[in-house]
Parts: C-alpha cells; structure tokens; sequence
C-alpha cells in the first residue's frame, strides 16, 4: 500500500509487482548503499533495487552472451521497465560518453524520475567477478561529471551478474565510494529444440479439438 502511494502505482503495476515478488526481492541485493549515500538516500535506492531479476520474457535454446540479453531486453523494453520498477525511464543501450578523447560504451542507462539520479546497467553471462566492480566505478564516475545537470544526485551503479558468491560482492564493494549494487538475473525456460519439434502445432492442435 505505501508503494502504491508513494511510488504511483496504478492497478496494472500492482498486479505485476505482485507477480512478481516485489516485496521479497526489493532491497536484498549485495550493495554499499549505507556507505555511500545519506540514510534516507540509501533507504531510497535500497527500496527500488532487488535481487534477482526475473527476465523470463527472454529464452534461449543455444548458448547466448551478455549482448543477446542487451538487445533482448530492449526489444521487450516495456516488460523491462515494469521488472526494473516504477519511476526507471530507458535512455539507451551501448550509450557513449567519451573520457580523456577514448570512446566508453555502457551497457544500459536509465534514470529514475523519483530518485532524479541516474542508473548505470553493466551485464554480464557469467558468475560475478571482482574485477567487474572497476568499470562499473568508472562508469558512474563519468556520467556523474559528463551527464548529471544541476538537480541531478549521485548516479549509481547496477552490475547483472548470472550468479554470484555474496562473500565476494561484499567484498568488492566494501572500500568503493560509488553507489551500487550487485545482482543476479533469471531469464525464462525454453524448450529444447528436439523436444520443441515433438509438440504438435497450433493449427494441429485447433483441428483436434474441432473433432471433439
């Protein structure tokens, strides 16, 4: 009830939000929020933040690669906006910014109109790796400097990751002065080819039935 006050949740996103776990997964992803930001802040961001992320509008049957996820989730980008959480608007996938005259893409960048901060989306198809943590830094350093206008708070950080060993995330994060979060993701079950191809199709499926 109080995120459908605050947060301005019509009767769709409720229903989705509840689907979807809302109120067990927000706030449980490894971070350095308490750290980094003011209390309220931090309370904030905690609040609209969650671990995992369920992607089950994206299957895959072969093997796939953290660019497969990026583009499948721009082309399901409403699914996407209602599983990030209200407030979060797309501002674009391998989104350029230039530091010191090299060229720097970031995965996906959003921004939270009820936060006013933006929200840097690294991705990746492996188990989380210390090292991921750098870039993602980085990354948040420069749209700090480069894009955030008067108004504007710290911008913070979102590191995808297949699995992870919270041990390791805690510790990755411990020292780090940027705001982030570090979280699993699910995508959805598809059917093996071989047990696809055994399934009886749509138009097979509509005669049996006009048979009964």
């Amino acid at each position: 009830m109080v995120q459908c006050i605050t947060s301005h949740w019509n009767k769709r996103y409720l229903q989705e939000a509840i689907k979807l776990d809302h109120y067990g997964k927000h706030g449980a992803l490894a971070n350095n929020f308490t750290e980094t930001l003011p209390a309220p802040e931090a309370s904030e961001v905690k609040s609209i933040l969650k671990d995992p992320y369920i992607f089950d509008m994206l299957t895959f049957t072969d093997r796939y690669n953290e660019r497969d996820v990026e583009i499948g989730l721009v082309s399901h980008v409403e699914k996407f906006l209602i599983e990030m959480g209200a407030g979060f608007a797309f501002m674009g996938r391998q989104y350029h910014i230039e530091a010191s005259g090299d060229d720097y893409y970031i995965d996906i960048l959003m921004y939270n109109t009820f936060l006013h901060r933006y929200l840097v989306i690294e991705l990746k198809d492996t188990e989380f790796m210390p090292e991921y943590i750098g870039k993602l830094n980085f990354y948040c350093s420069a749209v700090d400097d480069i894009l955030c206008r008067e108004g504007d708070n710290r911008t913070i950080g979102l590191l995808l990751c297949k699995t992870k060993d919270r041990i390791k995330a805690e510790y990755a994060l411990r020292d780090i002065q940027k705001p982030m979060g570090i979280s699993d993701y699910e995508l959805g079950q598809a059917l093996p080819k071989d047990f696809r191809g055994s399934l009886p199709t749509i138009e097979e499926i509509e005669k049996e039935l006009e048979m009964k």
